[in-house]
């Protein structure tokens, strides 16, 4: 069967043309199957993590519906909401769709906390084609009287279940109450646990849902190994790896903002120049960090999964998971941080005794065992042989309950590179991650 491209897609040549000049040419899996759906003006409910290509699945559609119904921008309104869980990834759509769509004479906006608001009132104030939001920053704009979003045609709520699981239903709630009833929308998210589909059937009209997989290649360039320690024992295996490995761009993760704090203390006492990055650090801090760290001034990153999605590093050389995730799914965002642009990488994971359940549901996962590297110093038998839980089944978070899981084609450079570490029962009071 032959390849689609983008042409077979329907697509019009300015959306063309922008798609050339960024060099792709085969549609990833979530493209192929998102973007004639959403041309049709039905609602999507898709299955598809980061490195699928779906920014550029629904950010192609979008633009070219605009175009095709030219009205007039109205003031203080969209035609076009994107929420979003963090700043991180609302600036990177924001930027996919500046690229994607150079040749459209569209206008879009970015909102976000964390930075003064002046700047994204004076955007709105004329009107946008497209608003990029953070739920948080965009209620507070709203009750301001600076946005309204009675004029939205389109929602698109991307990484889902990230948005619940920071706690930003509540939000959320007030935002979709705010807008027309008919509208298209369009539901991405990495996981599909049951609290997500049941959200969805309540703000989606008759879905169609299609369910992509993280693509494999990319992973199998990637030499993974994991290394037994005790938990007292970690920061002195992690000081131990990036003196023997002469490490040159690594990115440590934690599962918690205080243990990511912690450990770059650590390496800065041990004169190992490294920047942490969380939720509770402010966008100027952030920033700086990732400044540091592509520079190269800072050759090691500490970072938790949300902050992380703003890493967009070619030549990251390791990755190592100080705490093992404990959502499977997550270990695949994390180690794709290295591997990129057909290089090779490392990922190496620190596993202590209570974290065994974790490595087994990566392994399941991955369906093949991690290299164990036991010639270090630190190993312990004990978190080796330790049982854990048998967990085959999906995780909470984990599974795709009804849905296909297929595999995606290797993607073209449309994926952006996710959960500060937190086990959720429900949905909890607001974070100020935004």
């Amino acid at each position: 069967m032959q390849d689609k491209t983008f042409e077979s897609l329907g697509l019009i040549e300015p959306l063309l043309k922008g798609v050339r000049e960024e060099r792709y040419t085969t549609p990833t899996q979530v493209q192929e199957e998102a973007i004639p759906v959403i041309l049709s003006g039905r609602d999507l409910i898709a299955c598809a993590q980061t490195g699928t290509g779906k920014t550029a699945a629904f950010a192609l559609p979008l633009m070219q519906l605009l175009a095709k119904d030219n009205r007039p921008l109205a003031p203080r309104k969209a035609r076009v909401l994107i929420l979003t869980p963090t700043r991180e990834l609302a600036m990177q759509i924001n930027e996919s769709f500046k690229t994607y769509g150079r040749h459209m004479h569209q206008y879009t906006a970015v909102v976000y906390g964390g930075v003064g608001q002046t700047p994204q009132v004076r955007a709105m104030q004329r009107g946008v084609h497209v608003l990029i939001a953070t739920p948080g920053r965009l209620q507070d704009l709203m009750q301001q009287g600076h946005i309204r979003l009675d004029g939205v045609e389109f929602l698109v709520l991307d990484e889902a279940d990230r948005m619940l699981d920071m706690g930003f239903k509540p939000d959320i709630d007030r935002i979709l109450a705010k807008l027309p009833s008919r509208r298209q929308s369009l539901l991405f998210s990495a996981t599909m646990p049951e609290n997500i589909v049941d959200y969805a059937r309540t703000i989606l009209s008759n879905p169609v849902r299609i369910a992509v997989s993280p693509e494999s290649p990319t992973v199998d360039l990637i030499d993974q190994q994991v290394m037994f320690v005790d938990k007292d024992k970690k920061i002195s295996l992690l000081l131990s790896v990036i003196n023997e490995k002469g490490i040159k761009r690594a990115l440590v993760f934690t599962r918690t903002k205080h243990m990511a704090n912690r450990v770059a203390e650590h390496l800065a006492k041990n004169k190992i120049p490294a920047d942490a990055i969380h939720g509770n650090k402010s966008q100027n801090a952030r920033t700086i960090a990732l400044d540091r760290f592509k520079s190269g001034r800072v050759n090691i990153l500490v970072a938790t999964d949300v902050a992380a999605r703003g890493i967009d590093v070619d030549d990251i050389t390791h990755v190592i998971n100080y705490e093992i995730p404990d959502e499977a799914e997550s270990y695949i965002h994390r180690i794709g941080r290295t591997a990129r642009a057909g290089q090779s990488g490392t990922a190496i994971s620190f596993c202590e005794a209570q974290e065994r359940t974790n490595l087994n549901n990566i392994q399941y996962l991955l369906k093949k065992e991690i290299p164990v590297v036991t010639g270090h110093s630190y190993h312990s038998q004990r978190a080796q042989y330790a049982k854990g839980e048998e967990s085959r089944m999906p995780q909470r978070g984990g599974g795709n309950r009804g849905y296909r899981n297929r595999s995606s084609r290797p993607q073209n450079r449309s994926g952006h590179g996710r959960q500060d570490g937190h086990k959720k029962g429900g949905y909890q009071k607001r974070r100020r991650y935004d």
